[in-house]
């Protein structure tokens, strides 16, 4: 007897600690203090426009009960966005645990003014504690309302430019404006201010026009400001079209045989024969190669280098021009078609080659077609170009004045004889460098311009 009343006893003991412990379980589970994780995804600086968000929000516990994102300028409060979320099944078994949904902001629809805005995010879950409310994540955000676009504008007031040749447009542009320069179709010039934190807000902007080019290209003025605002605007321009030559050249074997080994450094992949070693260097080490001057252009200096009339290499005869169309023959077939973007010069075996103008080294190396090849920044976008050097004399990082010797001429790459190809590109592309050589064309269309800078 003593025995079943002490069976009875820890039987009910044990009933009544499982019963505590669910209670207790109960309990926590109802009333549990984990809160709701947030995100929003981005956190934007501005509000320019209508702009998405992606507000995720998750609980794990008890589940997501609501979520309201608003926004808070001058004491005016605006609900951008309100979910419910209906508890379901037994202690929200069946409830909602993760949340993701993408909405906009349209400061206008919102008829928000400019200036600053808070934004806030709340999501509650479904714990019943706070007297039921549920525990609580709060997300601000300050961002700022900017829809007003920069302004910009042309100072220089008539720009004539050859086709294949360079231009340069003096603007200004609003206190607000990051970024600026010049649209020529879908190809973009960088701007450079006068001088850093220029209170005119002046600009100087160099461009091109293709050597290819057809039709009448759309060229514009372009600003962006902090807030992602753009503005465009046109200016007073004449483009000149010119001819440009065509000339054949005969491949022959003694000279595959002779620049060939130049290039043992290239992967020919399945190229067999001489011809067409020959034809993959020609085309994609030539494209390779442009890529590379073309990226050269992000060294360039914000400051002008260059002054003056710039040097033509010394008692030089001109071998090939700018834009010749060259059509390349190998016993009697045509099986090459490229567009030459320099000017061949040469003089003697060997003779020395002198900088252009002022500037600084930032190629000086080994460059695929063009052999041994210097490349000179002379800042805003400017650079000279000195290929098929048989020795190089500096280094990258010098500064150089011109006319100082950099190299000597020579026929490495490509090179069918001793000469220098020399180049000037305009933040990365090619112009034709005979314009630059010209004293009157330089007075012309860009100390006059430069001079706006000084009034």
């Amino acid at each position: 007897m003593r025995k079943k009343r002490r069976v009875f006893l820890i039987s009910t003991i044990v009933l009544i600690l499982a019963v505590l412990s669910s209670l207790a379980w109960l309990v926590n589970t109802l009333f549990e203090g984990e809160q709701p994780q947030i995100r929003l995804q981005p956190l934007p600086e501005f509000f320019s426009g209508t702009e998405k968000l992606r507000l995720s929000a998750s609980d794990h516990k008890m589940g997501l009960k609501s979520a309201r994102v608003s926004l808070n300028q001058a004491g005016r409060e605006m609900v951008v966005l309100q979910k419910e979320f209906p508890a379901r099944g037994l202690l929200n078994q069946e409830g909602t645990r993760k949340f993701d949904m993408e909405f906009s902001i349209d400061p206008s629809r919102f008829r928000l003014a400019q200036g600053s805005v808070d934004m806030e995010v709340r999501v509650w879950d479904h714990s019943k504690r706070r007297g039921g409310d549920g525990n609580l994540s709060v997300l601000q955000h300050k961002a700022i309302v900017d829809t007003i676009p920069p302004t910009i504008r042309a100072v220089s007031r008539m720009h004539y430019v050859n086709q294949g040749g360079a231009g340069l447009v003096i603007y200004q542009a609003s206190s607000d404006t990051v970024e600026s320069g010049l649209f020529v179709d879908t190809t973009f010039f960088k701007g450079f201010p006068k001088e850093q934190e220029s209170q005119e807000g002046l600009h100087v902007c160099y461009f091109a026009i293709r050597q290819d080019i057809e039709g009448d290209p759309n060229l514009y003025l372009w600003a962006k400001d902090k807030a992602g605002n753009e503005a465009k605007a046109g200016f007073n321009h004449r483009i000149f079209r010119k001819p440009f030559r065509t000339e054949k050249t005969n491949i022959t074997d003694g000279f595959l045989k002779r620049i060939l080994p130049y290039f043992s450094f290239y992967d020919f992949g399945t190229a067999g024969s001489d011809i067409e070693k020959f034809l993959k260097i020609n085309r994609e080490l030539r494209q390779e190669n442009q890529l590379t001057y073309y990226d050269l252009k992000t060294k360039t200096s914000p400051e002008q280098l260059w002054e003056g009339t710039w040097v033509r290499l010394n008692n030089a005869a001109t071998m090939a021009r700018f834009g010749d169309r060259r059509l390349y023959y190998y016993k009697g077939n045509k099986v090459d078609e490229q567009v030459h973007l320099g000017v061949d010069l040469a003089s003697l075996a060997n003779s020395e080659v002198q900088a252009a103008n002022n500037g600084r080294v930032i190629f000086a190396d080994r460059l695929g077609i063009y052999g041994l090849t210097v490349v000179l920044d002379h800042g805003q976008g400017l650079s000279s170009v000195y290929s098929h050097l048989s020795k190089i004399g500096v280094q990258i990082g010098h500064d150089v004045t011109k006319g100082e010797t950099i190299g000597l001429t020579g026929q490495t790459g490509l090179a069918g004889g001793d000469h220098l190809h020399f180049g000037i590109m305009v933040d990365g592309m090619f112009v034709n460098p005979i314009e630059w050589w010209d004293g009157h064309w330089i007075q012309d269309n860009v100390t006059r311009k430069l001079a706006l800078l000084e009034e």
